[in-house]
């Protein structure tokens, strides 16, 4: 058996007593180490002389400390392993395998590693140093690629309760100030975790509070402008995204949902009983609506019959008008009643289309005549004489009268062309009247005696000026004469025609 073969049997006293190892496991670089159960310490066992017996692990004569004993940490293998040369200006080995701590000058008892060389006996001891260092490095690891910090803090503390406890040969200054900047450094991982959780939370709050503010307002609305097929399933909808978001939204705290859930609680009753009740009324209304409606089908079916053809036709306008103005049943009963009420209507049009029909055959024979009325009415245009005019005229209006009625569909065609010649003989016997008024004809007379009166003195004036140069009196006296005597012209020609 080699040397360090036996050195992984050979019994190793410590300072302070006696312990098991447990064989160091690889944790990932985001898994918390965890502590493997402490066990009950082995028995002391004599060094050479007991040389035949089966001998401990020296981890199982390692010392225990005085108080409760820190929960162990499962390492990571070491990142690397230090080297005796460089372990051995941390440490004093005697020859009995004793092992002493050297930091900043003060010794420190690491514990033995009895019948073995001093290099195995350091060693041991070393290797317990590379463990921890490792286990430093691989939260050095965590830290730097910011992964969760669940338990980081107390991993460190363990590292450096560990660390002070000197059981290990190497740098643990070094240890210590790397673990110090690791405390830091886990405290700004976790101020940076704490604000993106409260972030999270914040932007977990304002999507609840929009939930709410949206199903609140749908609620507020005036039960008579809501789309209550929309605004139902939108609630629905909201309803879900409120499950959704307690089911796997971040947690808010008990008081905070709790009064989110109030109002959106009440937000969604209200909106029930404006549903509610909307509809009772609705059926109310319809209800209403359908007997009003019924009441005009009635009057309708009523009328119906009727050969009154002028008169009923007024009163089944009215009762249209009644229609438009009530209000609306439900849309199957609205339609219903629709089919009822205009098959009313359209027996007693359809009675008084045949009876026209007849009239109309009837009235034919007329059209014929008051179609030779309108052609010899319209041979006195353009009129030229407005008493001839009016006096054959007359005579064409009392043959016109005594034919009789014409069909409906050509009764408004054959007035509007008789009203034509009508028209332009009125219109002429209004010309003559102005041309012939004596009143019209004296006021004409009057005026051109002034306006003549009026340019006998602009020309005086207009002489005065150019006997004086005054070149503005002179430009003034033109202007004033020349819109006289335009004035004059006009009056003239109106002059002739009263003549």
């Amino acid at each position: 058996m080699t040397n360090s073969q036996q050195s992984d049997e050979m019994p190793v006293t410590e300072a302070t007593g006696i312990e098991q190892p447990e064989a160091a496991a690889e944790p990932s670089a985001t898994e918390q180490p965890t502590a493997p159960a402490p066990e009950q310490p082995a028995a002391p066992v004599p060094g050479a002389a007991n040389a035949a017996r089966p001998r401990p692990t020296p981890a199982a004569m390692a010392p225990r400390s005085n108080g409760p004993a820190a929960p162990a940490v499962v390492a990571a293998p070491p990142i690397h392993s230090t080297p005796l040369a460089e372990a051995e200006k941390f440490a004093r080995v005697e020859e009995d395998g004793h092992v002493f701590l050297l930091v900043d000058g003060e010794e420190f008892p690491v514990g033995q590693y009895p019948d073995a060389p001093r290099e195995e006996a350091l060693g041991y001891f070393v290797r317990k140093y590379d463990d921890v260092a490792g286990q430093v490095t691989l939260l050095e690891q965590r830290v730097h690629a910011k992964a969760p910090t669940t338990d980081m803090r107390k991993t460190a503390a363990h590292l450096a309760e560990q660390v002070s406890e000197r059981k290990m040969v190497g740098d643990v200054r070094a240890l210590e100030a790397r673990l110090e900047a690791l405390v830091s450094l886990v405290t700004e991982l976790e101020s940076a975790e704490k604000a993106e959780q409260d972030a999270a939370r914040a932007r977990e709050r304002e999507a609840r509070e929009a939930i709410v503010a949206e199903a609140e307002e749908i609620a507020g609305r005036d039960p008579s402008t809501v789309q209550w097929k929309a605004s139902s399933n939108r609630m629905n909808e909201l309803f879900e995204q409120w499950k959704a978001a307690q089911k796997s939204g971040l947690r808010l705290g008990r008081g905070t949902e709790d009064a989110l859930w109030k109002r959106f609680r009440s937000a969604r009753t209200i909106f029930d009983r404006h549903r509610r009740a909307y509809f009772s009324q609705l059926d109310n209304d319809n209800a209403e609506a359908k007997q009003a409606k019924e009441a005009l089908i009635r009057r309708a079916e009523e009328l119906s019959a009727s050969t009154d053809w002028g008169h009923t036709a007024a009163e089944y306008r009215q009762l249209m008008d009644e229609w438009k103005g009530s209000k609306r049943a439900s849309r199957k009963d609205d339609d219903a009643l629709w089919t009822r009420f205009r098959a009313a209507q359209d027996v007693f049009f359809a009675a008084r289309k045949a009876a026209n029909e007849a009239i109309d055959e009837e009235y034919g024979s007329n059209l014929v005549v008051k179609e030779a009325l309108i052609a010899e009415a319209r041979q006195l245009l353009p009129v030229k004489d407005a008493t001839a005019a009016r006096k054959a005229l007359q005579s064409i209006r009392d043959r016109w009268e005594e034919t009789g009625k014409v069909p409906r569909a050509d009764m408004g065609r054959v007035e509007a062309r008789l009203r034509e010649v009508e028209d332009a003989v009125q219109a002429a016997e209004q010309e003559h009247w102005q041309r012939t008024n004596p009143e019209t004809k004296a006021r004409t007379n009057s005026a051109l005696s002034q306006l003549e009166s009026t340019i006998a003195s602009l020309e005086e004036d207009l002489a005065a000026a150019e006997k004086n140069g005054d070149a503005r009196r002179i430009s003034e006296a033109r202007e004033a004469l020349e819109a006289r005597r335009q004035w004059l012209d006009m009056l003239q020609k109106s002059a002739q025609d009263f003549s």
